[in-house]
């Protein structure tokens, strides 16, 4: 397969890369056990840190409902009479001592949307410095902000709405760096073929976080008030930073209790994959196809993803009339399938990569079309099944746990085409992807002024088109190889 200089030929050199394994010889010394494990340990510390994140970031969304005043707030968006009510109430100690705001339905969405427009800052300058310096530090001191200005949003609240608005956007500051310097951390940290199961694990504490903080917060607002959600959820972030600098190193280099077998594992299965080249290929990157298949992929998921985050709890309230702080396991169910399937995916695609030698696009490309249009597809149907409440938290539910094969689709994408960089186009993708957490629940409310089902299946209906769209889009344009601007000379010569 070789020419006479020893590189393949373009044709050869492609279909290699798709076919081959990407770890070809055994580590030396024999398997690398995975139980206990410093990369599944890393994997299970940040899983912690992503649960408390998303905690941090959706609890707001229950809150909100018992910090409104909904009998003196404008009415522009009152509860729908389709439906009959379904709550029941659980007792009579409804603790309602916390402060009630007087805030209408378009100063809600601002308030849910406010977080983005931190969030969307922090992306690309977080995927750079955790290029540079590493991930460590800047993801945990992130989650530290996130959660001191957590901490401070019952104070904001009572200053007022400018103040609220102006916290969130300076939580989104803080979470806007997470992700890019763990996917900076993870192109050291992952072989190649363990990606889709750390990954997988490690962001699966995001939902596991929405699962919990769902119900719990409702439970808090119920029997307690609803500053004891902030207070409550900012003091774990603040607990878990700490171990996070006590426990974790940036790289396998420096980790102090490391085995020898499997820090030389890591190292070998990633070499022929990174650069030393110290400079960021930034006009190759952005003229990069694969990388803006991504993009439009990260958008168009986001876009249903952060429709439900945000006001899950407002349709099911409002149209199901149904109180999700009363049933906040119902309203997490979603949340939960979507942990699961993670879980599960991200098994399967290394298992269909290493056993059955599928190759790493054909992967990428098939669990997000599995992810984005199953979603879409349910998503339309629970808006036309009327007032039929389980089953309209059926296929919610299906629709969000499908989304789960995302993670080990077009999430992790950014590992496969340039490892070196990964942080980097996290930050790029995520950065466009943020802007339907701004806009879309603005856009929601907008379109739903008399809370009526009618007006929810257009909600269903824009976020089910882009879903389509953008799992079309990943397929056609992705790639699972290491791109050439990303290589030096002598590794693509390798590749």
């Amino acid at each position: 397969m070789r020419s006479s200089a020893g590189s393949l030929t373009d044709s050869e050199s492609e279909d290699a890369l798709h076919s081959t394994p990407l770890l070809q010889k055994p580590p030396p010394g024999g398997p690398v056990p995975v139980c206990c494990s410093t990369r599944y340990n890393l994997a299970v510390i940040s899983f912690f840190g992503f649960f408390i994140l998303y905690a941090l970031r959706v609890n707001l969304s229950v809150a909100l409902v018992d910090m409104v005043d909904s009998n003196k707030s404008m009415e522009r968006n009152t509860t729908s009479e389709e439906c009959p009510e379904h709550s029941a109430p659980i007792g009579n100690f409804h603790n309602g001592t916390g402060k009630k705001y007087h805030w209408d339905a378009e100063t809600q969405g601002w308030i849910l949307g406010s977080f983005f427009y931190g969030y969307i800052i922090t992306q690309i300058p977080g995927g750079y410095i955790a290029s540079k310096v590493g991930g460590k530090l800047l993801l945990g001191f992130g989650i530290l902000g996130t959660s001191l200005f957590t901490l401070l949003t019952p104070i904001a609240a009572e200053w007022g709405v400018g103040f609220l608005i102006a916290v969130r956007a300076l939580e989104g500051l803080g979470e806007g760096v997470t992700f890019p310097a763990m996917h900076a951390m993870w192109s050291s940290w992952a072989p190649p073929l363990e990606r889709s199961k750390l990954l997988s694990i490690s962001y699966a504490g995001a939902q596991l976080g929405t699962v919990i903080s769902l119900p719990l917060s409702g439970i808090i607002c119920f029997y307690m008030d609803w500053t004891y959600v902030f207070y409550c959820f900012g003091a774990l972030g603040i607990i878990w930073f700490i171990l996070w600098i006590w426990l974790v190193s940036d790289r396998p280099e420096t980790h102090k209790t490391i085995s020898v077998l499997e820090k030389e594992y890591i190292l070998c299965s990633l070499k022929d994959q990174l650069t030393a080249q110290k400079s960021v290929p930034w006009i190759s990157m952005l003229k990069s196809l694969p990388l803006w298949s991504i993009v439009v992929a990260h958008f168009s998921y986001n876009w249903t993803f952060y429709t439900l985050l945000t006001l899950l709890p407002t349709y099911m309230k409002e149209i199901l009339r149904f109180d999700a702080q009363e049933n906040g396991l119902l309203s997490a169910l979603p949340y939960f399938g979507c942990w699961v399937c993670m879980l599960l995916s991200g098994q399967a695609a290394d298992y269909l990569r290493v056993t059955w030698n599928f190759s790493t696009v054909w992967v990428r490309r098939v669990f997000s079309l599995i992810g984005m249009i199953g979603p879409a597809v349910f998503l339309v149907a629970a808006g036309f099944i009327g007032c039929d409440y389980y089953l309209a938290i059926a296929f919610l539910t299906i629709s969000t746990t499908l989304g789960g094969f995302c993670t080990s689709g077009f999430s992790i994408n950014h590992l496969d085409i340039a490892p070196s960089y990964a942080g980097i186009l996290l930050g790029i993708t995520n950065s466009f992807a943020t802007i339907p957490g701004m806009i879309g629940p603005v856009i929601a409310k907008s379109l739903t002024p008399n809370n009526t089902v009618a007006e929810w299946q257009v909600v269903f209906y824009i976020a089910a088109g882009i879903d389509v769209f953008g799992a079309l889009f990943f397929s056609a344009f992705s790639r699972g190889e290491v791109q050439d601007w990303a290589l030096n000379n002598y590794h693509r010569h390798l590749n």
